[in-house]
């Protein structure tokens, strides 16, 4: 039986290293200046996801084997405090990874979908000027699903979140040469920044009362997800609402989710794998970690529940009214993520629905990617059939279109301007936000001048294009 523990404890950090050994190398042969042409660049993705996926494989076969429900990969305490006079307030920051019925199946679809992607994206991105840069942004991608999918850790979690976000903003603004990607990756970027600001806030308030950021100690050493919160029930629900809060930036439940249309600014390959099936779904995996948090408060569970009801909602009336395949897409994807959200929290009375959710989540993700590949293809299939009938298509009618005609009116405002929720967002957060950072770069700037001895740089000033030259009339001309 031992020798079957390390064996799994083995494939477990072969599981976590092949993605980050994936990073490393594509990454340093571009960082050196002689990036991997195209035909090694989809070689090494293959071979390491191929290994990072039969790893997770032989993990959870070795855990049917030994009967064992969860097996977990400590790397030991990579930081660690001792409070001299007082025992309870000692500090440590530990990697752990754990295998167990939530962590193993998110980790096999990050493998198999990232996988499936990485082949697609190969022709796809074929002879694009940033071929490389995609697959180095995809492989930290991946990394960042992993080790949030493993953590056994909220500091573990918080590095993987934080790998996420990066590269899923990165890949927004991929086609940096035009304006509208690089501005709405910014706007994905500062909600983001809520996002982590959250789950920051809930490990530090989680070391506070705890004492400890380790899943397995906070939420119960019992398997998931029969685990149960050593937390009283005031601090489960303050810790719980920090961790909702992170949840819903990361997974663009209302009222973040003004920021997901403009994420499809990506390539296709990194629109399908990131907000169609797995970053969308990250905040869900979350919710579902921490059930047992859940299963101890009522009013968190009636949160979740409220907010995944608004989510569906939204989604559903937003959803109706898009032109374009890939906004319709993602709404779509958003209003299952709502539904997934409320059997989270319905999971308070009847724990049986977090098994739902979390199939729930695992067949979305599937139909997620496999509509967002077809998607090109789609719209091309159905310009060529309607050249051939040589007449345009009948549209379906949208739902929408039975409301009684005096909700109707502000039901198609409310869907077109999307709940106003993208101007809401960039009033409370993304307006403020940027002008604090400019506003630091001035004070940064005058600092250095100053230490220079130099004059501060002046203002930028719009540069006016020089007027038109008119024509000299006719009767002038010599």
């Amino acid at each position: 039986m031992t020798d079957l523990a390390s064996v799994a404890g083995a494939c477990g950090t072969v599981a976590v290293v092949a993605p980050l050994l994936l990073v490393f190398v594509l990454g340093a042969p571009a960082l050196a200046g002689a990036p991997l042409g195209e035909r090694a660049t989809d070689r090494a993705c293959r071979a390491l996801i191929a290994v990072g996926l039969l790893s997770v494989v032989a993990v959870f076969v070795l855990m049917l084997t030994t009967g064992d429900r969860h097996v977990v990969v400590n790397l030991g305490n990579w930081v660690s405090i001792h409070h001299p006079t007082d025992e309870a307030a000692h500090y440590h920051f530990a990697v752990k990874f754990e295998f167990d019925r939530l962590s193993v199946p998110l980790a096999l679809l990050s493998f198999a979908l990232c996988g499936t992607i990485g082949a697609f994206a190969a022709r796809y991105l074929h002879r694009e000027p940033g071929y490389t840069r995609f697959f180095v942004l995809f492989a930290v991608f991946l990394t960042g699903m992993v080790t949030a999918s493993l953590a056994d850790t909220i500091e573990t979690l918080f590095a993987g979140w934080e790998l996420v976000g990066l590269s899923s903003v990165l890949l927004v603004a991929f086609f940096q040469e035009r304006a509208a990607p690089s501005r709405n990756g910014l706007r994905v970027w500062v909600v983001y920044r809520v996002s982590d600001a959250a789950l920051l806030v809930a490990a530090v308030a989680l070391h506070h009362t705890a004492g400890e950021g380790d899943f397995d100690r906070v939420l119960g050493s019992a398997p998931w997800p029969h685990g149960r919160a050593t937390l009283p029930e005031g601090q489960a629900l303050v810790i719980g609402l920090l961790l909702v809060l992170a949840a819903a930036g990361k997974s663009a439940l209302v009222p973040f989710s003004g920021w997901l249309p403009r994420a499809m600014e990506g390539p296709t390959p990194s629109s399908a794998v990131f907000y169609g099936a797995l970053s969308v779904h990250l905040g869900v995996f979350l919710l579902l970690r921490i059930s047992p948090l859940i299963a101890a408060s009522v009013v968190l569970a009636l949160v979740v529940i409220a907010l995944g009801l608004a989510t569906a909602v939204y989604a559903y009336l937003a959803g109706a009214v898009q032109t374009d395949i890939k906004s319709a897409l993602s709404f779509a994807s958003l209003a299952q993520v709502g539904i997934i959200v409320v059997e989270i929290g319905a999971g308070h009375w009847f724990p049986i629905l977090w098994y739902v959710a979390l199939t729930h989540l695992l067949g979305h993700a599937c139909l997620r990617v496999l509509q967002f590949v077809r998607a090109p293809s789609l719209l091309r299939d159905y310009r060529e059939l309607e050249n051939a009938i040589g007449e345009q298509l009948p549209r379906a009618v949208g739902p929408l279109a039975a409301a009684p005609r005096g909700v109707r009116g502000r039901l198609y405002r409310f869907a077109l301007e999307r709940g106003h929720l993208d101007a809401l967002l960039a009033c409370l957060f993304v307006r403020p936000f940027v002008g604090l950072f400019r506003w630091l770069d001035r004070l940064d700037r005058r600092w250095a001048a100053l230490l220079r001895g130099a004059e501060p740089e002046p203002k930028p000033e719009t540069v006016r294009p020089p007027a038109p030259v008119q024509p000299e009339p006719a009767e002038h001309r010599t």
